[in-house]
């Protein structure tokens, strides 16, 4: 099994662009036990998918692919930088289940990276389209997770959430305005949402 790289305290998450937004809680967890649960992680049955059809499609699953961080003036808990792999934001992590979410949700960026060839993260419809297939993905705007952030809508919630979420990780993109992004989810939202591959279907 691949460890997880443990960083340096301070280190700023590689990619803010396509992060994952943080946990209002407060609290956070070391580096040292981080790792120990990022490496409980690659054995989620979701991480492990992803990661075996990452190979299969020949896309680079190195050993410091994943890193354990503390990320200071950072309101995310995680970001995919292309090239530079995935961080997990250990100081605004609490629990095993968040920490499982945010690398489900990043490896899917980095899958999206990988499998377009092309994909273009300054451009604010491939940024749109891969926030989109993480959120919708990831598990992410589960009706649970959506009544832990004090969202209480039932009917319609997991659609909503997945545009709102996409569209403020858009925003944060410099070079998306927020016309721009809105412009942009609104575009590939149909033809996104849809594309659940390597999934046959939405989990």
């Amino acid at each position: 099994m691949e460890e997880a790289a443990a960083a340096a305290e301070g280190v700023p998450v590689p990619d803010a662009r396509t992060g994952v937004e943080a946990s209002t809680r407060y609290g956070g967890m070391s580096i040292r036990q981080c790792v120990d649960k990022i490496n409980k992680s690659l054995d989620h049955p979701k991480v492990r998918f992803l990661r075996e059809h990452m190979i299969d499609a020949g896309c680079p699953v190195w050993v410091r692919l994943i890193m354990a961080l503390n990320c200071k003036d950072q309101g995310f808990a995680g970001g995919y930088g292309s090239g530079k792999g995935i961080a997990i934001c250990c100081n605004h992590m609490t629990f095993q289940d968040e920490i499982n979410q945010v690398l489900i949700h990043e490896l899917i960026h980095a899958y999206d990276d990988c499998r377009a060839k092309n994909i273009d993260w300054k451009n604010c419809y491939h940024h749109a389209c891969s926030e989109i297939r993480a959120n919708h993905l990831s598990g992410d705007c589960h009706y649970k997770r959506e009544l832990l952030r004090g969202f209480m809508k039932i009917r319609g919630h997991e659609q909503e959430c997945v545009k709102r979420r996409a569209l403020k990780s858009v925003q944060v993109n410099p070079h998306c305005s927020d016309a721009a992004a809105k412009d942009a989810v609104e575009a590939v939202w149909d033809i996104c949402y849809n594309d659940t591959y390597p999934f046959e279907r939405a989990p």
